[in-house]
Order: structure tokens, then sequence, then C-alpha cells
């Protein structure tokens, strides 16, 4: 894509010609929209797009940031791994100061070995360069990075690597929320990620059996306003159906050859998601090939299911839900903030807790 097209994403002036759009529609109930991705979250309050949206609009987020559900009880097993086993333990940034029992970044200055990478090849490269190191790569993160994982394992990685899985899928956590009610939204804002690697037909349920309108959105100003809108008006309309407002990147089939590499290394499981519980079949495991790859049946590991999740006070898994905004958290840019994370939501540039502390504190 050239500068130029790219640059139109950001125009005030569509921007401002969307909004003025929202402004004019005439709507008498409230219409309660949610995202499920954290940058889309991020882009949001980047820009300040809540601010511009009509009064009878509102747009929250829901659990769409990938270390902000990953259970205490896996990132325990990490910090085992190192503290215990002796094992490097690999991974994203994002992932290093996540509070649990305690964070990955403690356990290195507890001595363990924790090292972050830009990618799961950057740890099997380092297996491969030193072959006398326990390199375990702590795989997190939705569909978009599962696949990265998959490819990596189908390079025949060396006997001293290994993954200790905590990857989760959105569909099924949506289907669920949807299925219980837990959370009363007119309509769903699907990430542009997922789906540039998925495809959209895991999402035709929505509409279908529930009723409920999705719409898929890039990550600009202008691909989120636009994603907004189409939501907003078939809610109004009250029709149900799933648009694709990114089509320069989703195609309803996705990346078949990624789609097809996830498929060969994992099988769905049952899966827990930090303070909101476990979602069936919402969680990856190793296919049978690939099982002796596996960092939890290598050493001996289980997850410990009685940790505490959240320390008392903190409200990220109603954060989560879209059942609280940053502020209502007593906690929020006073005990907890980027330089000290209570909470889960306050680490990653994709948690809600981090970006309404950045962009929007005190609002």
């Amino acid at each position: 894509m050239n500068q130029e097209i790219f640059s139109s994403f950001r125009r005030s002036d569509i921007a401002r010609k969307i909004v003025a759009e929202m402004q004019e529609t005439e709507c008498d109930e409230p219409v309660k929209l949610m995202h499920v991705c954290g940058t889309h979250e991020n882009a949001i309050a980047r820009f300040g797009l809540r601010d511009l949206m009509p009064q009878w609009l509102e747009v929250i987020a829901g659990p769409g940031c990938p270390v902000c559900i990953c259970p205490a009880s896996d990132i325990q097993m990490a910090v085992d791994l190192a503290l215990d086993h002796g094992a490097c333990v690999t991974t994203f940034g994002d992932m290093f100061r996540v509070p649990a029992n305690i964070s990955l970044a403690e356990a290195k200055t507890r001595g363990g070995d924790v090292r972050v990478v830009f990618s799961v090849m950057d740890a099997v490269d380092l297996a491969r360069r030193e072959p006398d190191l326990k390199v375990v790569f702590f795989a997190v993160g939705f569909e978009t990075t599962a696949v990265t994982t998959a490819a990596a394992l189908l390079t025949d990685p060396p006997d001293n690597f290994s993954v200790l899985v905590s990857h989760r899928l959105v569909p099924p956590a949506l289907e669920a929320l949807a299925a219980t009610g837990q959370v009363g939204v007119g309509g769903l804002l699907l990430p542009g990620h997922v789906t540039t690697v998925m495809g959209t037909t895991e999402y035709d349920v929505f509409p279908d059996k529930y009723g409920v309108p999705v719409t898929v959105a890039g990550f600009e100003p202008v691909d989120v306003l636009l994603g907004v809108k189409s939501l907003a008006d078939m809610v109004i309309a009250g029709d149900a159906k799933l648009e694709n407002r990114y089509p320069r990147a989703v195609k309803r089939e996705g990346n078949t050859v990624a789609v097809e590499a996830m498929w060969k290394v994992f099988d769905r499981c049952d899966a827990h998601w930090r303070a909101i519980g476990v979602i069936p079949g919402s969680g990856l495991e190793l296919a049978a090939e690939y099982a002796h790859l596996d960092a939890r049946k290598q050493y001996s590991l289980s997850p410990d299911l009685a940790l505490e999740e959240l320390k008392p006070g903190c409200l990220c898994g109603l954060v989560m839900l879209g059942k609280s905004n940053p502020p209502e958290c007593a906690l929020f840019g006073k005990a907890c903030n980027p330089e000290n994370p209570y909470g889960p939501c306050m680490v990653s540039m994709e948690g809600t807790c981090r970006n309404w502390f950045k962009y929007r504190r005190g609002q």
C-alpha cells in the first residue's frame, strides 16, 4: 500500500465526515458496542475517538488483550521453569511484567534466566546456538501469534527447545459471552489482526444465531470510525449481519496457509481466561505429533488453579468484560500505574487500563 493511500486513513476531513453522519443520526435508545482487540483500544484512546461519538453511542473494551487474560497459573508455570527447573524462559516483552504470584521480571531478579524475544524464531535460534541451554518459549496470544508458533514448530526445532502454550481463541470466548448474556451489547467490533489470519467465517454465528451484528475494522482512525458506524447503523436498523470494513487486509477465507499450519500443530482444548473462567474450546494444545515439544510434559508441570487471579481491589476482571471503565477502580493511576502495575490491564500497550492511563487519565 502506498503512503498516500495509507495516509487517507488518518485524514481528519474523512474522519469528521463519518463523525458528522453519526452525530446527525437520530437514535432514541442508547447503543453500546464492544470491541475485542487491545490494538483497537489503543487507537480509540490515542486518537480520542470516544470524545467524537454521539451521546447515544458507547464503545466499551472487551477481553481483547492477550497478556491480560493469560492466567496467573500459566505465568506461575513459566516462573517455576526459570527458578526451579533451570530453563531459559523466553517470551514477548509485554508478558515480562504481567503480575501474578510473581512476574517473570521478578523471577529474573531472583536469578531466573528470563529473556525477552521479538519472535518465537528468536527463541528457536537461541536453542540452536546454545545446545546445552534448555530453552522454553512461553507462547501467549490469540490466533495471530499462534500461527507464528505453529510455523516455528514446523521447522523441526532442536531437542533443547520446548513450548509452554498459553494461546487463546477469540470466537469461542465471544460466543460464551453472547450465550450467557453477561455483556449486554448491541454489536461487536471484530479484531483486524485475528481476522486477517483466520478469516471471518467463525463469526457468522453471531448474526445468525444470536442476532448480534459484527463488523471487522482496521486500526487507523478512519478504520475504527467506519467500523463503529457500520455497527451503529445495523443496531439502529434492527439488522444483524457480518460486515468487513477492513477489506484491504481481511478476506473471508483468511490466510489459508497460516490456518492450515496452525491446525496441523495444534488441537482445540478448554482453556482458562484470567478473571473470567474456563471457556470450552477456547484454547490450543499441541497435537500428538508435536507433544514432545510440550514444556508441561517435559517438566511435569501442572497449573495451580488455586492461585489468586487478581489482587484485592483490582477491577481488571470487570474491565475485561466491559462492565467497568478503568477510572472506576480505586487503584487506577494511584497504587496501579505503568511503573507499578497492580493488575494485568496496566501492563501492555493493549491493556485497557494502560491506554486510559496514558491517553485519558482523569476522565
